[in-house]
């Protein structure tokens, strides 16, 4: 893991994603990258370094250099603080939507992990952050972990893995390994029955021992959980295991599909106190 990308609003939330990323940058050596884009209504996002030709009327045009000044100092104090010793980090201003700005520092810079928070300052940045937090979630090409309160640890050492054990999710699982062997960790593979979605523990535990030899797991545990939904499932089995981290692919389902469908692992990582792992599997 190389690059690790870290949006932020200066909030309290996205200081808290940031603590956690420095701790996963110091612990696999990456390099870290901080991006705070400014707001703008436009369908992409660009550098500041562009500001000079920012088009619109006089008023907007200050508007906007103040916005850049301000956020320069901000991203200036930011990067003094302490946390950042002996990690190589650098600073991204970019003018647009904060999604669009986020997709494209992931593809120029070929980003392993974005680590994010879930929450703003106040309502408004709450239902912005959260916005964008579900957009990365559900279109991101590499793994989000997202943070909405100060974890108790950094040091992950046991992680939930919620699985539908279902082939697409090899990629996944290849990426919880390896997560596994950083922190050298348990994982505690979990199956939540609903009564919608019930099937018999002695049928789960054969299929789930059958995924964990072909992933050639180690140090894991094999659990069904009962519950009235999945994403209640699988934050109260954490809750009860006082897991470290919760780890869940998502198919990334957009448009009328999701609508129907929703995700289960976006409804987990609006409401789980703990840290999320999630990539989008194909399907």
């Amino acid at each position: 893991m190389k690059r690790i990308l870290v949006p932020t609003d200066f909030s309290k939330a996205a200081q808290i994603a940031t603590e956690v990323a420095c701790a996963i940058a110091k612990k696999a050596g990456s390099e870290l990258t901080l991006l705070h884009v400014i707001e703008e209504a436009t369908g992409d996002s660009f550098s500041v370094q562009g500001e000079a030709k920012y088009g619109g009327d006089v008023e907007d045009r200050l508007f906007t250099i103040a916005l850049i000044k301000k956020a320069r100092k901000q991203m200036e104090n930011l990067l003094s603080n302490v946390m950042f010793n002996g990690i190589k980090v650098k600073a991204e201003l970019k003018i647009g939507t904060p999604f669009h700005g986020m997709r494209t520092i992931i593809t120029e810079k070929k980003v392993d992990l974005v680590v994010m928070g879930t929450a703003g300052q106040t309502k408004v940045q709450e239902m912005i952050i959260g916005t964008n937090t579900e957009k990365v979630v559900r279109h991101a090409k590499c793994p989000v972990l997202t943070v909405q309160k100060k974890p108790t640890t950094t040091d992950f050492k046991n992680i939930v893995y919620a699985t539908a054990m279902s082939k697409d999710e090899e990629v996944f699982a290849a990426i919880v390994k390896r997560a596994q062997h950083l922190y050298d960790a348990t994982v505690h593979l979990v199956r939540i029955n609903t009564p919608g979605n019930f099937q018999r523990d002695v049928v789960v535990k054969k299929y789930m021992q059958d995924f964990a030899k072909k992933l050639m797991l180690k140090n894991y545990t094999i659990n069904i959980f009962n519950d009235l939904s999945e994403e209640e499932g699988v934050i109260y089995f954490a809750d009860i295991i006082n897991a470290d981290l919760i780890a869940m692919a998502t198919h990334g389902r957009t448009g009328f599909a999701h609508v129907l469908a929703g995700s289960i692992a976006e409804d987990v990582v609006s409401h789980s106190k703990r840290p999320v792992l999630t990539f989008v599997v194909k399907k």
